[in-house]
């Protein structure tokens, strides 16, 4: 290669390879660190602590629940305002499920699960919440589990980077290949190890 092509590549190559580095490294450990918990999820023993609340919608708000709703309708707003108030219950946005008795919503959230259930006759309220700590909120992180768009957009934005950060180094390598014999050598062990694994291992 033409010696000013080839320090223009590298220096385009090594300017990429740090930013790329830079914005995924954070994020890298996280899901490094997460993958392996994920992987002994089994050994890491967790005690769900479960919070269960019992409370009355006031009489003037009831009256919007005994109306007829569609069977995936949200609430109303004004239910979702007084909860939020009175429970600290996010339930914007949330489907319903509508019977004739009562209207469940489900609220499943990274790390645990939550459900809320209102009878459409007494305004009677039980709310349950369940937390499985810290090391169940970041494996459902890693996994994008109950965890909304945006974060959805991210793990997407995040991949992106490391996709960008891998073939620009394997860019280098190449690059830098001559002078270091051991690249290929190295990089094909990357290779085979993992496909070997599969291969004996994994029946």
């Amino acid at each position: 290669m033409d010696p000013n092509r080839r320090s223009f590549w590298l220096k385009t190559l090594h300017r990429w390879h740090w930013i790329s580095a830079a914005v995924s490294l954070v994020a890298l450990l996280l899901f490094s660190v997460t993958g392996i918990t994920l992987n002994h999820a089994a050994q890491i023993e967790s005690e769900p602590v479960v919070v269960n609340v019992k409370e009355t919608l006031p009489a003037s708000l009831l009256r919007s629940l005994k109306r007829e709703h569609a069977a995936d309708a949200p609430l109303p707003g004004a239910v979702n305002d007084w909860l939020a108030d009175a429970l600290d219950v996010r339930t914007d946005g949330r489907k319903g499920e509508w019977s004739e008795a009562d209207v469940y919503v489900s609220l499943p959230r990274p790390g645990g699960d939550a459900w809320l259930s209102i009878d459409r006759e007494s305004g009677a309220i039980e709310y349950e919440r369940t937390d499985r700590g810290w090391i169940a909120w970041l494996n459902d992180l890693h996994k994008g589990r109950n965890t909304g768009a945006a974060w959805r957009w991210f793990i997407d934005l995040f991949a992106v980077a490391c996709l960008l950060f891998a073939s620009t180094g394997l860019w280098l390598l190449q690059l830098h290949a001559r002078q270091r014999g051991k690249t290929w050598p190295l990089v094909a062990a990357g290779l085979a190890v993992p496909l070997l694994l599969i291969i004996l291992f994994m029946h």
